[in-house]
């Protein structure tokens, strides 16, 4: 059975450990059977491609995955790290920032 995360695709957060501390950006996929991320922009690796019939060749940059532990959900009200909680509104579970208590999931 798959690991249930707290960070989700199309989430804003914030790195919290490694060589691009301090950055900020959206989750572009997550993995959770390997606990990784990929965060726009974030742990850029440059990759030398051979042309193919639809791409060409050359140096790219794109972004690797992260682990899940070194990014923080960023607080809707103040765009600060946060840790994320679980609660009940109108018969749904969402989730909310421990930070201000504003709710995440829309």
């Amino acid at each position: 059975m798959a690991k249930k995360f707290k960070i989700r695709r199309g989430d804003r957060v914030a790195v919290i450990a490694g060589r691009d501390k301090g950055k900020m950006g959206e989750v572009l996929s997550v993995d959770r059977s390997a606990d990784r991320v990929v965060v726009q922009g974030v742990n850029m690796i440059k990759r030398h491609q051979r042309p193919t019939q639809t791409a060409e060749g050359g140096i790219i940059e794109k972004e690797a995955p992260i682990h899940v532990s070194n990014v923080a959900h960023l607080d809707p009200s103040d765009q600060q790290p946060t840790r994320v909680g679980f609660k009940l509104v109108d018969e749904r579970k969402v989730r909310f920032a421990r930070r201000s208590g504003e709710v995440i999931d829309n």
